[in-house]
């Protein structure tokens, strides 16, 4: 059982304080979910749960959702990704209502958490490393200014569950925890470049907003420039880079590629909690200037009929690859293991379509092949995720509403 607790000694008396600072705000251990080894969260983009269920074009993923246990009445917590995955990360939208970069390093901008603009489209607004205490922003029923063009509104959640601002939020996370816990994470993103995150916005796994195209000779016509980066890797789907903890060197050093996940597997070295993100062809994102391929889809309407099937068959091709990968590696016969597969979000479907996704627990215990129609959010998952790691609920994870999917991750 490899807990790696040796970590927390080296930690000391300083890690103690800094516990008990970062903490200051959090709630009690959750219960429901049996102690954990490894969880592998797989973070899938941009497609509502009627999209997926049934897609002939994604036959591994539809099989998946059959073998494991799926949640038929999970929703996703907003708009747009980068909102998502620290709600999944952190338990709150920390005011980010925007997919901004972060504003790397910068330690002149206000760090305590404030409500955020309710714009995803506001132009070169990076996003100050998430610290300290403060209020995020509330999720409404419906949405009527982000990337929204239907006098209806987007549906933030069901239509019915809203989410008022919190006014004691921490600007922690969940690799915080788990750090400070004695416990290991990594973030492992396809297509980062070699050179690591730090600074990274966009990248194809080579080219990056860092690169210096004046150095790339002779000169084509027109001239390189990061606009021209196919953006496969994206800072958006990497939360832990958005948080002032996350940009310390030794942070930086838990994102890492594909190459180091598939050797980390292979040698079952694997930490206790790894956030798995495909690149933005392969988790059915899409890409306006990749291949036919990775197009985005021709109509987002929340039906099967508007998509780019070339895009879901990639999708569905890279869960098989980290599936298979998985269930082969020695970590997965280490103690309790558990795979989550999931969606971020909708994709901004115009009302009656609700911001349903899929989940799939799959797990090395327990029963498996069982649905689950209670209502779930992704507070749901962190709260989850806490408890079966033993660690106080964070943020929104801690309100009374959000459950513990408990029948998910149940031995029996």
């Amino acid at each position: 059982m490899k807990l790696r607790l040796a970590a927390a000694a080296a930690f000391g008396l300083a890690a103690s304080v800094a516990a008990t600072n970062s903490f200051a705000n959090t709630g009690p251990v959750p219960t429901g979910v049996p102690r954990l080894n490894h969880v592998f969260v797989i973070m899938m983009e941009n497609h509502g749960y009627k999209q997926i269920a049934g897609n002939p074009n994604a036959p591994f993923t539809n099989a998946y959702m059959k073998s494991s246990n799926l949640a038929t009445n999970y929703f996703a917590v907003a708009h747009p990704s980068l909102t998502n995955y620290l709600e999944i990360a952190g338990g709150s939208n920390f005011g980010v209502l925007s997919d901004g970069n972060p504003d790397w390093h910068n330690a002149t901008c206000q760090p305590d958490i404030v409500a955020g603009t309710v714009d995803n489209e506001a132009a070169g607004k990076a996003v100050c490393p998430i610290a300290g205490f403060g209020t995020d922003a509330a999720t409404p029923k419906r949405d009527f200014t982000n990337e929204t063009t239907d006098p209806s509104g987007d549906i933030e959640i069901d239509d019915k569950l809203t989410y008022p601002a919190r006014h004691n939020i921490t600007g922690s996370n969940i690799a915080v925890q788990l750090a400070l816990n004695g416990l290991s994470w990594k973030s492992y993103q396809e297509s980062l470049p070699v050179t690591g995150a730090d600074g990274v916005n966009n990248s194809d796994g080579e080219y990056s907003n860092l690169t210096d195209f004046t150095k790339i000779k002779p000169t084509l016509t027109p001239p390189l420039t990061s606009a021209s980066i196919v953006n496969l890797y994206a800072a958006k789907h990497n939360p832990f880079v958005y948080f002032k903890s996350g940009q310390t060197p030794a942070a930086l050093k838990k994102t890492v590629g594909f190459d180091q996940f598939y050797a980390d597997l292979a040698s079952g070295d694997v930490p206790n909690f790894s956030l798995v993100v495909p690149n933005q062809c392969n988790d059915q994102h899409g890409r306006g200037n990749g291949t036919a391929y990775c197009n985005f889809d021709p109509d987002d309407n929340g039906t099967q009929g508007g998509l780019n099937p070339a895009l879901i068959q990639l999708g569905d091709q890279a869960i098989e690859r980290l599936v298979t990968a998985i269930h082969k590696s020695p970590a997965w016969h280490d103690g309790r293991a558990a795979i989550v597969m999931v969606w971020d979000e909708n994709d901004y479907f115009h009302a009656p379509e609700t911001n349903q996704v899929v989940l799939t627990v799959d797990k090395n215990y327990g029963t498996k092949g069982k649905t689950s129609s209670v209502l779930y959010t992704h507070f749901s998952l962190l709260k989850s995720i806490e408890s079966g790691f033993i660690l106080p609920c964070l943020n929104h994870a801690c309100d009374a509403n959000v459950a513990v999917m408990s029948d998910l991750f149940a031995t029996k």
